[in-house]
């Protein structure tokens, strides 16, 4: 697979996860460091599945986890502060996409069991290729949750 996309994708989120002072979100929505949390949790998910495929096992993909708010806080809680939260986003993310880059044409298209929810609504529930539930986060996850981090922005009296 080539991930020049993905790898790109993550450098867009990962700038807009260094911006000084992002606020919460106006709608109730995650704060940074929730969205950080959630990136860790799909991302280790996946490189797990990549890896399942891989080794022969059929792995199925259910991203529940990276939506609780427990698990979330746990992450959160287990890193000294958001540095360390983008230091280790950064670092899984190379993990999965090192992984990607690894895998052959029958790997992935290896279909995957997949259960997507989004704001408690079903997006998915089907195998998908494995290259398809990596692409997704390139062509959809990634740069959602960047414009997320995006909006989080303080706005500063006085500045446009």
């Amino acid at each position: 697979m080539d991930t020049t996309v993905l790898r790109s994708a993550y450098d867009r989120l990962l700038d807009a996860a260094a911006i000084p002072d992002l606020g919460d979100a106006d709608n109730g929505g995650w704060n940074a460091d929730q969205i950080l949390a959630h990136l860790l949790s799909v991302d280790a998910s996946i490189a797990a599945v990549a890896l399942g495929v891989v080794a022969g096992s059929r792995p199925t993909f259910d991203n529940r986890i990276s939506l609780d708010t427990w698990n979330l806080d746990r992450i959160i809680t287990e890193h000294s502060g958001r540095a360390d939260l983008i230091d280790h986003v950064r670092s899984q993310a190379t993990v999965l996409c090192d992984i990607a880059d690894q895998l052959n044409e029958e790997a992935a298209s290896v279909l995957v069991p997949s259960l997507l929810l989004s704001n408690d609504a079903l997006v998915l529930d089907q195998p998908i290729p494995l290259a398809s539930l990596i692409d997704g986060l390139a062509e959809d996850h990634v740069p959602v949750h960047t414009q997320q981090l995006l909006d989080l922005r303080v706005a500063v009296p006085g500045h446009a």
